[in-house]
């Protein structure tokens, strides 16, 4: 799958598990080669519940997406989410032996992979290491320390911690299933991969996923992520709502959220009426659609409330041009821009996975709904690029520009001759053996 550079998403969500596979093509965006989706039925809140159905639920969106592509599925880049996520920042330093080589990706990659020493409370664990800005002998501002000299290199860091049982789980079920996970992803770096222009990420801008059980915030400015957090409120909530306020099903409240929902209840009339069936042969319920969206707009204000917050506590609430970005299966919700515009003051759009996908995907993947699953996929791809630069071999500095010498000791012709070391020679070894041929022919 590697060598063929197919990489294969796997979103263990809390209403779907999805599996994307999907390659970059020569004009750089993403062929779609198959996807599968399943409910899911043993996720709660973004964390698994139980081993067993997740595990049969993976499997048959890996059975769909393996039809549907033609690739046999071994390795997969996993998204993580759940509201035992968190963040916090972190400055890190280190002392190079020799301040006069350059700085190599080893020197960063040493730096960054210090981060993962430090304490954690019991149950939690480093997931993810985000290099934000590097200083190097006390200038800062730099994001791209390699190739520089200096002898302390420093950076800012936002770190990303969960659950260790959380991770281990998530774990334990993809190999049951069969797999091998390649990289744990945080779900909201990799919808922001799959939703988000650069423009958007360096003037400010919030991204929202809304997702079954949770919604996941990530908070870029100047082109670096600057804060995350995990909602424990998510469109599931919100069917149940409708389900306790109307008085049916929960199957009968999920359709009617899809179908007929909205976040403004004044957008909608008193007269629109919708008639759900009724259970073994009793008459139809009727439920206005003025009173479905109040049930909704309030949860939805919740949620927002709790968006708003965080943002505020984030420190760039004054500095987001770009405003927020709503995606995630309950971005899908109409007037739910609207809603977000009015609460928060910020411009809202909703955001589609489609501005990296290639011009004949297929229509269901420019959704909402499979932003995180393509997100992984563009994110597995750039980590993979990475990986690759970094096993090729590293060109020499200073190469020689006189590959070949003449020898003119001997009488006769002049004779071409190949040197060995010349090509591991500096330029000033290579003067000094001219000058030192020089002196030697006029000895001869």
């Amino acid at each position: 799958m590697e060598k063929s550079g197919i990489i294969v998403g796997l979103d263990i969500g809390t209403t779907k598990i999805a599996v994307i596979v999907g390659r970059k093509n020569e004009f750089g965006k993403i062929d779609i080669l198959g996807y599968g989706k399943v409910p899911s039925i043993g996720v709660k809140r973004g964390v698994v519940a139980n081993i067993d159905n997740t595990v049969q639920s993976i499997k048959d969106a890996v059975a769909e997406a393996a039809s549907k592509s033609g690739v046999d599925i071994k390795y997969v880049n996993v998204g993580i989410a759940g509201q035992h996520i968190k963040s916090l920042q972190h400055r890190g330093s280190m002392i190079r032996e020799d301040s006069e080589t350059e700085i190599s990706q080893q020197d960063i990659d040493k730096l960054c992979n210090s981060m993962y020493n430090l304490n954690m409370n019991p149950g939690e664990e480093i997931l993810d290491v985000i290099p934000q800005e590097f200083s190097i002998d006390g200038e800062h501002g730099n994001t791209t320390p390699k190739g520089m000299i200096g002898s302390t290199l420093e950076a800012n860091f936002h770190i990303i911690i969960g659950q260790t049982a959380a991770a281990k789980n998530i774990y334990k079920c993809v190999h049951k299933a069969g797999l091998e996970v390649v990289e744990l992803i945080i779900e909201p770096m990799a919808s922001a991969e799959a939703v988000l222009s650069e423009e958007e990420k360096e003037a400010g801008v919030v991204l929202v996923d809304i997702g079954g059980g949770t919604s996941d915030i990530a908070i870029f400015h100047g082109g670096i992520i600057r804060h995350t957090a995990v909602i424990p409120l998510g469109g599931e909530i919100i069917t149940e709502d409708i389900k306790e306020g109307c008085s049916i099903i929960k199957k009968h409240a999920e359709e009617l959220k899809v179908k007929f929902g909205s976040a403004l209840a004044r957008e909608n009339r008193e007269e629109e009426i919708v008639a759900i069936p009724g259970l073994r042969g009793r008459t139809p319920k009727e439920i206005s659609i003025k009173n479905l969206a109040s049930i909704i707009q309030a949860r939805m204000e919740e949620i927002i409330e709790h968006i708003y917050y965080e943002i505020k506590n984030s420190g760039y609430e004054k500095k987001l041009i770009g405003g927020i970005v709503l995606t995630g299966g309950g971005a899908q919700l109409k007037h739910i821009a609207q809603l977000t515009e009015f609460m928060t003051g910020l411009d809202t759009r909703i955001g589609y996975p489609n501005e990296h996908l290639s011009t004949d995907v297929m229509t269901d993947m420019a959704s909402p709904m499979f932003a995180t699953g393509v997100g992984l996929v563009i994110e597995g791809i750039g980590r993979y690029q990475k990986e690759v630069e970094k096993i090729k071999p590293e060109e020499p500095v200073i190469q020689a520009a006189i590959p070949e010498v003449v020898d003119k000791k001997k009488k006769g012709k002049e004779k071409k001759v190949r040197d060995p070391l010349t090509a591991t020679k500096t330029f000033p070894e290579i003067f000094l053996d001219k000058i030192r041929n020089m002196f030697e022919e006029d000895v001869d």
